[in-house]
């Protein structure tokens, strides 16, 4: 994650209104806040709803902040990236629902999207995306891993690419992409 921002921080200084998908704890979220990178606000949409408490306690000076963050419970296959609408819960526990387009769509996950050419296909041409994945298969949970830079490429390609690159580490390879769709 901190790759990611290290390499966005080269792209542009500011991203807008961003989508995390797929954001788990949504400690990418916390990292982009501190980056100097401008951030209108971040959503965080993770299908797994234990993550929501969290997240929001790693984010919490940003809650604070007028909701500049807010994670979402949801599967990332129902997002409309267009516009989209959705509920998050308040402080007392009810919900809100809220709407919101984005600028910035951020998914650190690939390797755990199950028909990920669905999901991608969502995104319009035109929005900056930063994409993560790696080629670690023996974990179960790792639906999509892929095989190398290009393998990535073809599966998320891109109308102008900023950053491609691979991160060697111990036990797999991650990658990275980052452009406009």
């Amino acid at each position: 994650k901190i790759w990611l921002v290290q390499e966005l921080k080269k792209v542009t200084p500011d991203i807008g209104v961003v989508f995390l998908c797929a954001g788990w704890y949504a400690t990418l979220a916390t990292m982009l806040f501190e980056s100097g990178i401008r951030i209108n606000k971040i959503r965080s949409f993770d299908i797994d709803d234990s993550c929501r408490a969290i997240a929001e306690t790693f984010n919490k000076p940003w809650v604070k902040q007028d909701w500049k963050f807010k994670t979402c419970t949801q599967d990332i296959h129902d997002i409309n990236f267009l516009e989209h609408k959705y509920t998050v819960k308040r402080a007392d526990g009810t919900d809100c629902e809220l709407d919101d387009v984005p600028d910035t769509i951020i998914n650190t996950s690939c390797e755990h999207i199950e028909d990920f050419d669905a999901w991608f296909a969502k995104i319009p041409k035109g929005k900056l995306v930063c994409l993560q994945s790696n080629d670690y298969v023996a974990i179960d949970e790792h639906v999509n891993c892929v095989k190398d830079s290009l393998h990535f490429a073809e599966m998320a390609p891109l109308s102008k690419v900023y950053f491609t690159g691979e991160l060697p580490l111990e036990k797999y390879t991650r990658y990275m992409r980052i452009g406009i769709k």
